[in-house]
């Protein structure tokens, strides 16, 4: 990928630009350390990685990188990094031109009539994947990620020099200007290290994820690296008695092995203390010595002398040779206390183990003499590259072939689709409101229901991997504060909360200003002043007797019981009447005669559509059709019971200034709990017969309890159900009079006597 431009001409063809000796000398030397490096190629394929050189410096001249060096620098450094894996000359070539499409206006069928076209159709995978924006926000993203992997399935080569080109980016990335590297090492980290991992290309895994670290939490990368070298520096005698030991031990077994140190990286130790919330001094593992033998059967013999010097770790042991892991590693792993109760970590395998191990599918290049290696990396460049293929002969859909690669690319996240098939990317565990909030906030504030993969499921339903999600909303729903207890997204969390917040306090100011406006009507003004400019002083005068900032403060402080009303309306006829307003006396009269019948004309009218403000009391349950009254709690806003309740008549006794007029509407908007009783014959199906009677006239069961006491001729089930009204629990009653074994059944009264 360029990091300059090239100077252009009017006409846009490149106008060459002076170069300095120095500067060409530099370019030279590094294409003559690349030469040295091209010693396993015959001379023919040899003469044509020079031809791709020297059109790849034609072609990048006076172009220039960030850091001042000739751009041709870093497509030779790309190539560098091909020949660790024994690339062939075409790949090799392909590494060297990798930018000359895309920056220089090199055509398709001009390499192909130099170079012949597997290395064109290589460059031109190449420049594709340069043009790919990893953006999760983009709606293309599925199709982005399929024609990358499609391009690395038809030739594994474009990984592999797509994989270097972006390794030796990552290197110089501190030529680059900072406001890049979050970017770039975030899509470092996030795509290309887990295709490395996934191809067994673990040196270079583990180098991008170290530099991808670097880049993107500096602070945290320095202290580590310099507590590690702490660490090493505390542990070298250590080390070296163990690798003694060890060495001796198989020198008196006779046995042939190659022994060597193996270091935690910075990123796995950083991702284990995260991860686990561990400090660094409880990483026990970070070295370890890796041991390469002859044979597998040589694996397991080792494995037993070790443990025969050294205690094994209980739970530590993993046997990767028999179960190999999908990106074909083998090797066996254990954990031993060696000395001072230090643990070590071991890994036991044989050269082509090593071999796969280290370079994955380049293995195949990289030692061809070694046949169980090269025979390894064939198996998996063919096995999970072909699968691509297939899929892609199978379906076109995008996100259908990406559901296929995503779990193995990335283990530690989940995927999800939209019913559009757009990607969603979410930690394990989340939720279906997860997913919601991670579309939009009004999706997540108005989630009523979910269907995944076409079945309806709570909201609460965790998602796996390649579920399709669909989030019905309603605009009458709101979020719960329930769902603050299984969210996992911290954007969810703090959506659900500023809307539970914000829903609140609106609730509260809206119920306030009716309270208020009440209040005032029956001191005879007839409406609440309004926020104009000339009436502002009077609200500054009205603010300071209440102590409240603000209009809608003194609201809220009515709507939730903070406040009386009336008091503040009182005040507030005093202040109007200083301003010459006088009071209705027509009105006053009206307000204040009516207000003990049944509906006043200042009663709260209320349908079910309330939340946080008003709170439908557990004690007795009210119901549409049942009398009501509301009392307006200090600081827990309205709070309604029925008439009759014992309750809302101990309150009413002792603070009746609390009580204000409420009435129900003529359209609920829901249905509303209450809890009946059922005397039953105690046996076999009575429960679901009950059950069967409740569904059959239309009541939801939200809670059932069946009492602890000890088995009877009858029982008492006591249930909460959710009915429409008082007309629809008469006929759920009636229902359950009906059913056979039922005795009795009854609403649950919070009056002290049954109702007749």
């Amino acid at each position: 990928m360029s990091a300059a431009m090239p100077p252009t001409s009017a006409s846009g063809h490149h106008r060459p630009k002076a170069v300095s000796p120095a500067m060409a000398n530099a370019a030279a030397a590094s294409f003559a350390a690349l030469t040295a490096r091209l010693d396993y190629l015959s001379p023919q394929d040899a003469d044509m990685v020079r031809k791709a050189y020297r059109f790849a410096d034609e072609a990048h001249l006076g172009q220039m990188r960030k850091s001042g060096e000739p751009y041709i620098t870093h497509p030779i450094a790309v190539a560098a990094l091909c020949t660790e894996w024994k690339l062939d000359a075409q790949a090799l070539s392909a590494a060297l031109l990798h930018d000359a499409m895309e920056d220089c206006g090199v055509t398709k069928a001009e390499l192909i009539e130099r170079f012949g076209a597997p290395v064109a159709e290589l460059v031109d995978g190449l420049t594709k994947l340069d043009k790919l924006e990893f953006n999760t926000r983009e709606e293309n993203q599925a199709e982005s990620f399929r024609k990358m992997l499609l391009a690395m399935a038809r030739d594994v080569r474009v990984i592999l020099i797509k994989l270097a080109d972006r390794t030796h980016n990552m290197r110089t990335m501190g030529d680059m200007p900072r406001s890049k590297w979050g970017r770039i090492a975030s899509e470092t980290l996030e795509i290309y290290a887990p295709i490395a991992h996934r191809l067994g290309l673990n040196q270079i895994y583990r180098e991008l994820q170290d530099l991808s670290f670097k880049h993107l939490l500096p602070w945290r990368y320095a202290v580590l690296t310099k507590a590690v070298a702490r660490a090493r520096n505390r542990r070298r005698d250590l080390i070296q008695k163990v690798q003694g030991e060890v060495e001796t031990l198989f020198k008196q077994a006779g046995m042939e092995v190659r022994i060597s140190g193996r270091e935690k990286t910075l990123y796995s130790i950083y991702k284990k203390m995260d991860d686990k919330h561990l400090s660094f001094a409880q990483v026990t593992d970070i070295y370890g010595f890796r041991v390469i033998v002859p044979t597998v059967i040589d694996c397991y013999t080792a494995m037993g002398l070790l443990h025969q010097i050294y205690k094994p770790v209980p739970g530590k042991f993993k046997d990767h040779i028999a179960i190999g892991k999908v990106n074909g590693y083998q090797s066996l792993h254990t954990t031993l206390v060696g000395p001072s109760g230090v643990n070590v970590e071991f890994q036991l395998r044989t050269e082509a183990m090593h071999l796969v191990a280290e370079s994955g599918v380049a293995a195949h290049w990289l030692y061809k003499e070694h046949s169980a290696a090269s025979a390894q990396s064939e198996r998996l460049g063919t096995q999970w590259l072909q699968s691509l293929l297939d899929i892609q002969n199978e379906t076109r859909d995008a996100a259908e072939f990406w559901d296929h690669v995503k779990v193995d690319l990335f283990p530690d996240a989940v995927y999800v689709f939209t019913p559009k098939s757009q990607i969603m990317a979410l930690p394990r565990g989340a939720t279906v409101v997860d997913f919601a909030y991670a579309i939009h906030s009004r999706v997540g504030d108005h989630a009523m229901a979910a269907k995944i993969n076409g079945e309806q499921v709570p909201l609460r339903t965790e998602l796996k991997n390649g579920d399709v999600v669909e989030v019905i909303t309603a605009a009458v729903s709101a979020p719960n504060p329930a769902w603050l207890g299984f969210v996992r997204t911290g954007r969810a969390r703090s959506k659900i909360r500023h809307h539970l917040k914000t829903m609140a306090q609106t609730e509260s100011m809206d119920l306030g200003e009716k309270l208020l406006s009440q209040a005032l009507r029956a001191e005879g003004i007839q409406q609440l002043p309004g926020e104009e400019a000339q009436v502002q002083p009077l609200w500054d005068k009205l603010l300071r007797f209440t102590g409240n900032r603000n209009r809608p403060d003194l609201l809220m402080d009515i709507g939730l019981g903070k406040r009386i009303a009336s008091i503040v309306a009182k005040r507030l006829v005093v202040l109007l009447g200083e301003l010459g307003q006088k009071p209705d006396a027509l009105l006053m009269t009206r307000e204040r005669f009516t207000a003990h019948e049944k509906v006043s004309q200042g009663a709260i009218t209320l349908d079910g559509s309330e939340n946080a403000s008003v709170v439908y009391s557990p004690c007795c349950r009210p119901l549409p059709g049942d009398e009501i009254v509301g009392y307006l709690g200090r600081g827990e806003g309205l709070a309604v019971h029925t008439r009759q309740c014992q309750t809302a008549r101990k309150l009413e006794h002792k603070d009746s200034e609390r009580f204000i007029g409420v009435e129900w509407s003529d359209e609920p908007v829901r249905n509303f709990e209450t809890g009946i009783e059922v005397t039953v014959v105690n046996g076999k199906g009575v429960l679901a017969r009950v059950a069967g009677a409740l569904a059959s006239a239309e009541a939801d069961i939200v809670h059932v309890d069946m009492g602890h006491e000890s088995p009877q001729d009858t029982a008492d089930l006591r249930f909460v159900v959710a009915v429409r009204d008082v007309a629809h629990l008469d006929n759920v009653l009636r229902q359950l009079k009906r059913t056979p074994s039922v005795i009795q059944a009854e609403r649950q009264l919070n009056k002290g006597t049954s109702p007749t």
